[in-house]
C-alpha cells in the first residue's frame, strides 16, 4: 500500500509556537501550544460563539486543510452514506416494553434523525406519539435526547435535551394528555431524573461549572428550581454521582463511584424529604452494585477478595455490610457483569472464557439454568424491564454476521420467542461472510482475543487491507455485535478485527487490572501484538493495518503510533485522549480527579508522573516516519477536549519525518458523540471509511469490486 501517493500536496496549517513551561516531581516540560485551549472553556461549552477567534481560525484551517485533503473523495463517501443508509430501516422501531395498561417503546420516522418515543395499549392498538426528536431539534445545528422517564401514574413524561453537545442537560416535564410542557425547567442537569413515588416530583443530579454531578436535588412539580432540595452533596470531585429508581417504585438509589470504588445512599420514594440512608461507606477499592428484589436486595460486589464479583442479599430495609448474604459465590474467571431481580426469579449476565451467557435462578428453588449461544464470537444484552412482577425477560442477540435479534423469554417455561430480527432493507445474507475468534499471542504469554468478519470471497493471502478496532479502558468490552456500517469495507475485501486488548473485561476482571495504571504498556503491546498475529496468520500485511480508535481507544492509537508506526498503514484517532499527562496534571477539569483510579494521579505521585509520561501520546511524539493519521473532535466536548487532538496533530507534524499527512476534523456544532443525528453519524463514518479506502488505495472501488 502505497502512504504517499493517495493524498494531493498541500501545506498544513501549522500553529504559531508560544512555549508554556511546567515543573512537576523535578521534571520541566515545554508545551508550545497550551494556547489552543481556551481559557473561557467553561462558558464556550455552553455557548460556542464565545471562542476566542485566533484559536477559531485556527481550528477553521485545519478543517479546510483536511477537505483540501480529502476533496476526490466526496464522491465516495456520498457512496459510503448511501450504502450504510440502505442498511437501516428508516422507519424502525423498538419492540414496546410493558407497563401497567400501556407499552413503551421509540421509532423512527422516514428521513427522521432524532427518534420519537410513544405508548400504545398493552395489548395493541394505536400509538400516541409521546415526544418527537426531529420537532424539538428542529432549527438547532445540535440536538440530543437524553433520559426519558414516563411517570407511574402514566401523566407524565420526565425528559432531558442536550442543544449544544457540552452534555449539560436540560430538563422539562410534558403533559401526556395535552401533550404541552409544564413550567418545570431545569438547566444544568446530568441528564436525567426519577420519579418520586408520588409522581408528584423528582430527583435528578446538578452538574457544577466543572461539569461535575455534585449535587442531587429533589423538585417539587410547580416550584421554582431555586427553591428545590438538596438531598445529597458530594464534596469529593473525584467521584462520579447518579440517581435512579427501581421498577416497584419503592427505592431511589443515589449511587456514587469512581472507576474502583462504589458507595450508595438510598431512601424510599414515598417518603422524598428524607435523609438518605448510607448502605455501605466507600472503600477504596470495594465495589457494589444494588438491585432490587422486593423485601431484599441484591447485591453485585467484590468484596471479600472476590474479583470476578459475587452476588450478596441482605433485607431492603437494612441493607447495611454486615448484613450482606451470599448468594451466588465468587467464581475466578467467571465474571459477573449485571443483576436484575424478579419477584420469582433471578437474571445475572455473566462472561465467561471470553464470551457472555445469561443465567436464570428460580429464587425459590436456587436452581439454574443458562442461555448461551454457540458461535463463535457473538453478543448477548439483557434489555431490563419496566416490571418487577413478571415471568417474562428479554434479552438480545447478535453475531459479527448476525443482525440483532430480540427476545421475550418466559424464566419458568423456558420458552423463548423471537420478537424482532434487524432489517437489512438493502438486503443481508450472513452466508456471505465469516466470523472468526482468533487468539494473538502477546510478549508476555498472554493470549489476546480478536474478533474479525471478513467476506467469504476475501483471499486470505496477505493481501487484504484492514480495519483493526481497539479501545482497552475503564474495563469496557467491545462486544462482537451485528455492525453493518462496516460491511462497505468488508464488501470491498476488508477484514473487519477488533482487539479484545487488556484494559478491557473481555477476559475477567484481571484483564482490566493487568491493563490499567502500572501496567497500562500492556494495552499498546497487546494492539501491536494482535496485528502482528494478523500478519502472521495472512489475513492482512502491516502496511494494509489501519488501526482505529475512539476516546480512550484514540490515546491507544497514539501510543500505538509512537511505539511501532511501521505496523499501520494508516491511524484514525476519534475524540483521542491524547495529552494524558497534562489532563490528569489538571484538577479542574471536568473528568480528572474521578480518572486518577484508571491512569494514576501524577500530581501526587511521582511514580505515576513517570508511568504516565512513558506513553502519553503528547510527549512521545518522535521524529517518525508515522503513517497517514486523521484525528477526529467536537468543540464541545466536555470528555476529551478538543484542544488535545488540536495539540497532538500540531506537534505530529512539527516533529515527525516522511511526508504522509496528519489530518485534523473538529466539527464545531457538536461534542464527545459527534453528529446528534442518525444520518449525520453516518456522513462521519463514512469520512473515517473514505480515508480507511484511500490510504488503502481502494478509494476508486466500489462494493464487491474488490472480490469480482
Amino acid at each position: 500500500m502505497t502512504k504517499t501517493s493517495a493524498f494531493p500536496t498541500a501545506s498544513p496549517p501549522q500553529p504559531e509556537k508560544r512555549p508554556v513551561f511546567d515543573v512537576h516531581h523535578g521534571v520541566t516540560r515545554t508545551d508550545d501550544y497550551a494556547w489552543l485551549r481556551a481559557d473561557n472553556w467553561q462558558e464556550m461549552f455552553r455557548d460556542p460563539s464565545l471562542l476566542d477567534s485566533h484559536i477559531r481560525a485556527q481550528l477553521e484551517a485545519e478543517n479546510a486543510y483536511q477537505a483540501a485533503l480529502m476533496a476526490d473523495t466526496a464522491r465516495l463517501q456520498k457512496q459510503l452514506f448511501g450504502e450504510m443508509k440502505g442498511r437501516i430501516k428508516e422507519d424502525d422501531s423498538s419492540v414496546p416494553m410493558k407497563d401497567g395498561p400501556y407499552a413503551y417503546g421509540s421509532s423512527f420516522k422516514l428521513g427522521g434523525e432524532q427518534p420519537r418515543y410513544f405508548r400504545m395499549p398493552r395489548d395493541g392498538g394505536d400509538e400516541q406519539i409521546l415526544l418527537d426528536g426531529d420537532a424539538e431539534a428542529e432549527g438547532k445545528a445540535y440536538f440530543r435526547i437524553g433520559g426519558v422517564d414516563h411517570s407511574a401514574d402514566h401523566q407524565k413524561l420526565l425528559w432531558a435535551f442536550d442543544d449544544k453537545g457540552s452534555e449539560f442537560f436540560t430538563l422539562r416535564v410534558r403533559d401526556l394528555a395535552s401533550g404541552n410542557e409544564l413550567t418545570d425547567q431545569i438547566a444544568d442537569t446530568g441528564g436525567g431524573g426519577v420519579w418520586d413515588a408520588g409522581d408528584d416530583g423528582f430527583f435528578y443530579t446538578r452538574l457544577d461549572s466543572n461539569h461535575r454531578p455534585s449535587k442531587v436535588l429533589f423538585h417539587a412539580l410547580g416550584d421554582k428550581p431555586e427553591n428545590d432540595r438538596l438531598i445529597y452533596e458530594e464534596t469529593d470531585p473525584g467521584f462520579f454521582m447518579n440517581v435512579g429508581g427501581t421498577r416497584s417504585n419503592e427505592w431511589i438509589m443515589i449511587g456514587i463511584n469512581d472507576h474502583e470504588t462504589s458507595e450508595y445512599r438510598i431512601m424510599r420514594a414515598d417518603e422524598p424529604l428524607a435523609e438518605p440512608k448510607l448502605v455501605c461507606p466507600r472503600e477504596t477499592g470495594l465495589q457494589y452494585d444494588l438491585e432490587e428484589g422486593g423485601d431484599i436486595f441484591f447485591i453485585l460486589t467484590n468484596a471479600d477478595g472476590a474479583k470476578d464479583f459475587k452476588i450478596m442479599t441482605a433485607a431492603a430495609g437494612d441493607p447495611v455490610r454486615a448484613n450482606w448474604q451470599e448468594l451466588v459465590p465468587h467464581e475466578a474467571g467467571r465474571l459477573i457483569l449485571s443483576v436484575i431481580g424478579f419477584r420469582d426469579h433471578m437474571v445475572r449476565l455473566e462472561r465467561k472464557e471470553g464470551l457472555p451467557r445469561i443465567v436464570i435462578r428460580d429464587r425459590k428453588s436456587g436452581e439454574e439454568h443458562l442461555i448461551s449461544l454457540d458461535e463463535e464470537a457473538f453478543s448477548l444484552g439483557l434489555s431490563g424491564s419496566y416490571e418487577y412482577d413478571t415471568e417474562i425477560m428479554r434479552f438480545s442477540y447478535s453475531s459479527m454476521t448476525t443482525p440483532a435479534q430480540v427476545f421475550d423469554y418466559n424464566m419458568r417455561t423456558r420458552e423463548r420467542v423471537l420478537l424482532k430480527t434487524q432489517e437489512v432493507p438493502s438486503g443481508h445474507d450472513p452466508d456471505h461472510y465469516v466470523t472468526r475468534r482468533l487468539m494473538a499471542p502477546a510478549s508476555d504469554g498472554e493470549l489476546v482475543p480478536i474478533s474479525l468478519i471478513h467476506h467469504r470471497d476475501t483471499p486470505l493471502n496477505g493481501s487484504a487491507p484492514c480495519l483493526l478496532y481497539g479501545y482497552g479502558s475503564y474495563g469496557i468490552t467491545v462486544p462482537a455485535s451485528f455492525n453493518t456500517n462496516c460491511l462497505s469495507l468488508v464488501d470491498r475485501g476488508f477484514v473487519y478485527a477488533i482487539a479484545h486488548v487488556r484494559g478491557g473485561k473481555d477476559k475477567g476482571y484481571g484483564w482490566y487490572d493487568d491493563g490499567k495504571r502500572a501496567h497500562k504498556m500492556n494495552t499498546f503491546t497487546d494492539f501491536i501484538a494482535v496485528a502482528h498475529h494478523l500478519v502472521t496468520e495472512r489475513y492482512t500485511a502491516h502496511d494494509r493495518i489501519v488501526a482505529q480508535g475512539g476516546s480512550a481507544g484514540g490515546m491507544l492509537m497514539g501510543a500505538i503510533a509512537n511505539m511501532a508506526p511501521e505496523c499501520f498503514g494508516g491511524i484514525v484517532a476519534e475524540v483521542p485522549f491524547v495529552d494524558v499527562l497534562t489532563t490528569m496534571l489538571d484538577a479542574t477539569l471536568p473528568l480528572t480527579p474521578p480518572e486518577w483510579p484508571e491512569w494514576g494521579n501524577p500530581i501526587a505521585s511521582q511514580e505515576d508522573y513517570h508511568t504516565i509520561a512513558a506513553y502519553s501520546p503528547y510527549d512521545n511524539v518522535g521524529a517518525l516516519d508515522y503513517p497517514p493519521i486523521l484525528a477526529l473532535a467536537g468543540l464541545t466536548d466536555p470528555r476529551v477536549t478538543y484542544w488535545e487532538p488540536a495539540k497532538w496533530v500540531a506537534r505530529l507534524r512539527e516533529r515527525k519525518s516522511g511526508d504522509n499527512p496528519v489530518l485534523f476534523k473538529i466539527n464545531m456544532d457538536s461534542g464527545h458523540a459527534g453528529a446528534s443525528g442518525r444520518f449525520s453519524r453516518l456522513e462521519e463514518i463514512a469520512y473515517t471509511y473514505a480515508f480507511a479506502l484511500k490510504v488503502a488505495g481502494k478509494a476508486d472501488l466500489a462494493a464487491h469490486e474488490v472480490l469480482s
